[in-house]
């Protein structure tokens, strides 16, 4: 029998081919997801913030390189691959909005302190025109009849309203008495009320509870950044979180109507930072004594 020698063409082919059909598959997603992953992991905020949602990404990556290894079909590996992307795109989010509220947070004490002496001053100046609107309506109570010392307490009920509704900055307009928002009360891009903001809604259900038969229209408007959509969704979430706290503070839920408007009804341009922070905006209007509330 003859031995059987492949040339050394032949042979070079044959190791080439062996070896080829030995390198693990990859797809251009896959390594693009790689290069993410590596970016995200460079990220000192992700260390810091989303440790947790690294390591998802790093398993659900760990199974796309296993199907690559295995020479999965290209969709498989497509489709583990993808997976790993999306983990890897939240994690790099959640850093980002926890960066962004720790910054806020860090940046903003002082501003905090300054606002807070600010408003005990004012809160201070109202309680004493409100002891002064309280203690004239008793007086003039004390000196009338008994159907006269109840329109009395009406007034001073309305007395102590308007000072309440001064504390809080209220504007009267040709719909009523209106309660801004304004964006420094809510987490920068986001529709959830910081504690100063909680604040204010507190003080919004103290004024509703003191006035069972009124009722409120919460509406949200955003500024003109961004796309239509994103300004609407914005709008309808920051009006739906400062009527989640009013439920939270004992309002009844039938007591308020919430709209978003989006970017539309500026109070400003939308030219400069100052004026578009303007823009961004919760708008709370109190209803009459009878609960009507106009609406736009």
């Amino acid at each position: 029998m003859k031995a059987f020698h492949l040339s050394p063409a032949l042979l070079g082919v044959t190791l080439l081919i062996g070896a080829c059909s030995s390198m693990p598959t990859t797809t251009s997603l896959l390594e693009q997801t790689r290069s993410d992953f590596l970016a995200a992991q460079s990220n000192p905020d992700v260390a810091r913030y989303a440790s947790l949602e690294l390591t998802q990404a790093r398993d659900a990556l760990g199974l796309a390189n296993d199907a690559a290894s295995r020479n999965d079909s290209t969709e498989a590996i497509n489709l583990q691959a993808y997976m790993a992307k999306q983990k890897i795109a939240l994690t790099q989010e959640v850093a980002k909005q926890k960066a962004a509220e720790a910054d806020v947070t860090n940046a903003g004490k002082q501003r905090d302190q300054m606002r807070l002496d600010q408003r005990t001053i004012e809160a201070d100046q109202a309680n004493l025109s409100a002891a002064q609107a309280r203690a004239a309506a008793q007086q003039a109570q004390d000196a009338t009849s008994a159907a006269q010392g109840q329109a009395l307490a009406a007034q001073s009920r309305n007395a102590q309203l308007e000072a309440q509704l001064a504390e809080l900055a209220a504007k009267k307009t040709e719909r009523g008495m209106v309660i801004t928002f304004g964006d420094m009360l809510f987490g920068t891009d986001l529709a959830r009320l910081n504690a100063e903001g909680m604040r204010t809604a507190q003080k919004v259900a103290l004024v509703l509870q003191q006035n069972p038969s009124r009722s409120v229209l919460v509406e949200g408007f955003a500024d003109s950044t961004g796309t239509a959509m994103h300004n609407q969704a914005l709008s309808e979430r920051r009006a739906a979180a400062v009527w989640g706290a009013l439920q939270e503070m004992g309002v009844s839920s039938n007591r308020v109507i919430v709209r978003g408007y989006g970017e539309s009804h500026p109070v400003a341009g939308n030219d400069t930072p100052e004026n578009r922070q303007l823009n961004r905006r919760v708008e709370i209007v109190l209803s009459d004594e009878n609960g009507k509330v106009s609406q736009r």
